[in-house]
């Protein structure tokens, strides 16, 4: 099995009930612009694999929650 490492996601895009997921990394900062990033690879999901990924995602996140990892704070007021 290979490993990528992805510092995020470019764009997400739904065809014929697949959804592809362009992962990046970022190669260099620079105070005031944009980030350079560089695609390192493509995820294709079905739909159903979307959502028991979502699914499997947001455990993972409620548990770094509950072991003190991460702290939720809810988003900006509009």
């Amino acid at each position: 099995m290979q490993t990528i490492y992805a510092d995020g996601i470019a764009n997400m895009t739904l065809i014929d009930g697949v959804i592809r997921i362009d992962l990046v990394n970022v190669i260099s900062v620079e105070k005031g612009k944009e980030p350079d990033i560089q695609p390192v690879g493509r995820l294709a999901l079905s739909m159903p694999a979307l959502i028991r990924t979502h699914d499997q995602l947001t455990k993972m996140i409620d548990k770094m929650v509950a072991d003190g990892i991460l702290t939720k704070t809810p988003p900006p007021a509009n």
